[in-house]
C-alpha cells in the first residue's frame, strides 16, 4: 500500500527552484515568528498537487453537506411506504411456490449496488443517477436459503471455483428444499450413479426476477390507495432493480437472493488470526456472525453454478469503527471515481472499501481520529487506489490471498492509474466537479418534490382516511430510525401471512 500522501510547508513568496538558491532567513530557521503566526505565514501543501490542505478540507466539507440528505417527517414516510410494499411484495413472492424461507431474515443496506456496499461485477447493471432517476437507493439481501449452524467452521465446494468463490450442492440440505429448488439446479451425475444438484445463481435469479413480475402485475390489478408506483422493475444480471414512486421521492431498490449462514468460513479462519483496528471496539461474535454468498462468479469462472463470498454483514459493524474524517473523504474519493473509472469497468467502489479498510488496520487510530485530517484521508486513498493500478493487486480485506484485480488486463490497469494521476495532480478541481453533480442531483430531486410535494402520501395499509395528516407517530418513528443510524445496517425479520407487523433490528436494537 502506498504511503500517506507527502505535505510541504511553503511560504507565502515564490518557492527556490533550479538556479534559485532559499534564502539565509528561510534555512537558519532564526524567525522570531510564533508557531500560530507561521501557521498562517507557511499555509500546509500537498506536495503533489499543490493544494492548500485547508481548502481540500473545506470542499470535502461542502461535498459532504450536499451529499448527506435530511429527511423531514413526510420523506420518512414516503420511505417507510417503499419499504413496506417492498417486504410485502418478498411475502407475497414467498407464497407463490413456498421457495424462500416462511421466517426470512433481510439486509437492508443504504445505497445501490453501485455505490459499492456489496461485492458485485457492475458490467451488467444498467446506468442510474441520483436525480435523474432516483432519489434514495438501497440494497436489499434476500436469503434464498439458509445454513444456519454456528457450531464449527463452515467448510464450502471449493475445488472448481477461484479463491472467495465457492459451488453450493444442495446436499447440504434437507430433501424438501432439494424437491423445491432442483429446477434452479444445474444437475451434475457422478460415475457412482449419484446425482448432484448444484445451486444456479443465474438460475435462481431468472427464477426471482419472474416471480417479483407476477407479484408485481398481481398488485397493480387491484392498486390501493397511496401504493407506490413501480416506475422500473430489471433484471441486471443476477440483480433485481425496481424503481418504486412514492409521493414525491422516488427509491431504487437493488434486490440481491443470496445464501445466508451463520458462523465463518474457513477460508477466512486466518484473518481472524490477525491483528485489526477493531480489536477491543467491537466484539469478535459481532464481527463473524455471519456471511453470505451472492451471485457473482470469479473472471474465468462459470456463472451458472459459481458464487461469491460477501461479508455484508461484518463490513457494517466495522463501519462502525471507522471515524467520520476518513468516511468523508472515502465518501468523497467514491464520487470521483464512480465518474472517472466508469469505462472500461475495471474499479469498482467495493475496491475502494476494501483498501480503507486495510488503511485502518496499517494507520494508527489516534492518526486516523483526526478530525481535520479528512483531506489527508482523501489523497491517501487516492494514491492507495493507484498503487494497486500500477501492480494490479487488491487483497480481498477477509480472504488476503484473494486479489481482486489480477484478472485486470496491464493496459487497463495503466490506463485507470494514468486517470488517477490526473486526480492527484490537481484533486480541488475534481472535488468541485463532484459538489456540482450532488449539487445538480439535489435540484432534480427538489423540484420533483415541489412538482408532488402537495398532498400526503398515506400508508398503503391505511383506510385513507384525511391525506393530509399522516400518522405522525410513525412519521416520527421512521424519522428518527433514518436520521440516527445512517449507513446502518436494518434487518428485518417478517411473516408472510402478517407483513403488517414487521420486526426492525438495526445493528443490534430491536424495534
Amino acid at each position: 500500500m502506498a504511503a500517506p500522501p507527502l505535505v510541504a510547508k511553503a511560504g507565502s513568496g515564490a518557492a527556490p527552484g533550479p538556479g534559485r538558491a532559499p534564502s539565509s532567513a528561510s534555512l537558519s530557521g532564526g524567525s522570531s515568528l510564533s508557531a500560530a503566526a507561521a501557521a498562517a505565514a507557511f499555509p500546509e501543501l500537498d506536495f503533489r498537487s499543490g493544494a492548500r490542505v485547508e481548502e481540500l478540507n473545506r470542499l470535502i466539507q461542502e461535498f459532504t453537506r450536499h451529499d448527506q440528505r435530511e429527511y423531514d417527517d413526510q420523506r420518512a414516510l414516503e420511505i417507510h411506504t417503499a419499504k413496506d410494499f417492498i417486504f410485502s411484495m418478498l411475502g407475497m413472492v414467498q407464497k407463490l411456490d413456498q421457495k424462500l424461507p416462511v421466517a426470512n431474515e433481510y439486509l437492508l443496506l443504504s445505497g445501490g449496488v453501485r455505490e459499492g456496499v456489496v461485492d458485485l461485477d457492475l458490467d451488467d447493471l444498467n446506468i442510474y443517477a441520483r436525480g435523474t432517476d432516483y432519489d434514495m437507493d438501497f440494497t436489499l439481501l434476500v436469503p434464498a436459503l439458509k445454513l444456519h449452524d454456528r457450531n464449527q467452521p463452515v467448510t464450502l465446494d471449493m475445488r472448481h471455483s477461484a479463491l472467495c468463490h465457492s459451488w453450493l450442492s444442495l446436499r447440504l440440505f434437507d430433501e424438501g428444499t432439494i424437491s423445491k429448488w432442483k429446477d434452479c439446479c444445474t444437475i451434475v451425475d457422478h460415475i457412482n450413479g449419484a446425482t448432484n444438484y448444484f445451486f444456479s445463481p443465474t438460475k435462481v435469479a431468472d427464477w426471482f426476477h419472474d416471480s417479483i413480475s407476477v407479484v408485481l402485475s398481481e398488485i397493480q390489478k387491484k392498486p390501493q390507495r397511496g401504493m407506490p408506483r413501480v416506475e422500473k422493475v430489471e433484471k441486471n444480471g443476477t440483480i433485481i432493480s425496481i424503481i418504486l414512486g412514492v409521493g414525491s421521492s422516488r427509491m431504487l431498490y437493488d434486490i440481491v437472493p443470496v445464501v445466508s449462514f451463520k458462523g465463518w468460513p474457513a477460508v477466512a479462519q486466518s484473518w481472524l488470526m490477525e491483528n485489526h483496528f477493531w480489536d477491543g471496539k467491537i466484539t469478535e461474535e459481532e464481527v463473524i456472525s455471519g456471511f453470505y454468498l451472492v451471485p457473482a462468479c470469479s473472471y474465468k469462472g462459470r456463472k451458472d453454478n459459481e458464487w461469491r463470498l460477501s461479508f455484508a454483514r461484518s463490513e457494517v459493524q466495522l463501519k462502525k469503527c471507522i471515524s467520520g474524517s476518513l468516511m468523508q473523504a472515502y465518501q468523497a474519493c467514491k464520487a470521483i471515481i464512480i465518474k472517472l473509472l466508469s469505462r472500461p469497468k475495471a474499479i469498482s467502489p467495493y475496491h475502494l472499501r476494501s483498501m480503507m479498510l486495510w488503511a485502518c488496520d496499517r494507520l494508527p487510530a489516534s492518526y486516523l481520529a483526526q478530525e481535520d485530517y479528512a483531506a489527508h484521508f482523501l489523497l491517501g486513498l487516492i494514491d492507495d487506489l493507484q498503487h494497486c493500478l500500477v501492480n494490479k493487486m487488491c487483497p480481498n480485506y477477509f480472504i488476503p490471498q484473494c486479489n481482486m484485480l489480477e484478472h485486470l488486463s496491464e493496459e487497463t490497469a495503466m490506463l485507470h492509474a494514468r486517470k488517477l494521476s490526473s486526480v492527484r495532480s490537481d484533486p480541488a478541481e475534481h472535488l468541485r466537479t463532484a459538489i456540482e453533480h450532488v449539487k445538480a442531483a439535489n435540484r432534480l430531486t427538489l423540484e420533483l418534490q415541489r412538482r408532488g410535494s402537495t398532498t400526503s402520501i398515506p400508508s398503503p395499509q391505511s383506510d385513507g382516511g384525511d391525506p393530509s395528516q399522516p400518522d405522525d407517530r410513525l412519521a416520527k418513528k421512521l424519522q428518527q430510525l433514518v436520521t440516527e443510524n445512517p449507513g446502518k445496517s436494518i434487518s428485518v425479520f417478517i411473516n408472510p401471512d402478517d407483513v403488517t407487523r414487521p420486526h426492525f433490528r438495526i445493528d443490534d436494537k430491536f424495534f
